[in-house]
């Protein structure tokens, strides 16, 4: 990062959240991660860096922890950033069931508390938090190409990062000094796609692609992926495109 940056991350004890982490940790930047567990890894690294790392632990499907989280973001903010940036990037797939077989309210909420609510509510207090301060805000909801095409066995996570992308328009349109990104980043070797291989293909008739494609080595790397969103984030043009895809850049 080119401007001296503060980072707020979600779901950054592993996966991309944490290659994200550690790539703006690499830069000099500031991060304070909220996750549901404390990454030992990523601490040693600020340390050895000599970086700043805050790492708050907060499972952001619970919508009281969530919006305990939001409220105190404020609080964990330096005020002499050039650049802020909140990168929403915690979800879930869950639960992966055909849509008449979704019977569970609380799996149901869940999913919407983390996949929607906890993006509406951190957005809501970054925004808050940082308006009036002589810096760029920029924000990148990681959404899915799940969010703009019908996935069978996904209705809740396809329903869930749709309503990410509406949003990030909407909030894109009523804040034009701040920059917004909703963005799909490709399928990525995760935690994440292991949970999806391990579905009951009853529940998910896409199972084998995902399999294949575990298989073929044609998952990308989170690092590689990181590395581009994080160069996509500080370009001149962030933004111009609200709903997007990291693939459509190099």
């Amino acid at each position: 990062m080119s401007l001296s940056t503060y980072a707020i991350i979600t779901g950054a004890s592993r996966g991309l959240g944490l290659a994200l982490a550690q790539g703006l940790l690499q830069a000099g930047t500031g991060v304070l991660t909220l996750a549901r567990s404390h990454n030992a890894e990523l601490e040693a690294q600020a340390v050895q860096a000599g970086g700043s790392l805050r790492q708050i632990q907060v499972d952001l499907a619970d919508a009281a922890a969530a919006q305990r989280c939001a409220a105190q973001l404020a609080d964990c903010l330096p005020r002499d950033a050039q650049r802020y940036l909140l990168i929403n990037n915690a979800g879930s797939v869950d639960p992966v069931r055909s849509a008449a077989g979704l019977d569970d309210a609380a799996a149901i909420g869940a999913a919407l508390t983390l996949n929607v609510a906890s993006v509406m509510l951190l957005s809501a207090a970054f925004l808050s938090a940082t308006r009036g301060l002589d810096a760029q805000r920029r924000v990148v909801n990681i959404s899915s190409g799940a969010g703009r095409n019908p996935v069978p066995g996904w209705a809740v996570y396809c329903a869930t990062k749709a309503a990410v992308d509406r949003y990030t328009q909407v909030a894109a349109a009523e804040n034009p000094d701040a920059r917004f990104a909703s963005l799909a980043p490709g399928v990525i070797d995760t935690a994440m796609q292991g949970h999806i291989r391990d579905s009951d293909p009853a529940d998910f008739p896409g199972l084998a692609r995902f399999v294949d494609m575990h298989a073929g080595g044609q998952l990308a790397a989170p690092a590689a992926v990181a590395a581009k969103i994080l160069r996509y984030v500080n370009r001149d043009d962030f933004g111009s495109t609200i709903i997007d895809d990291i693939r459509n850049y190099d």
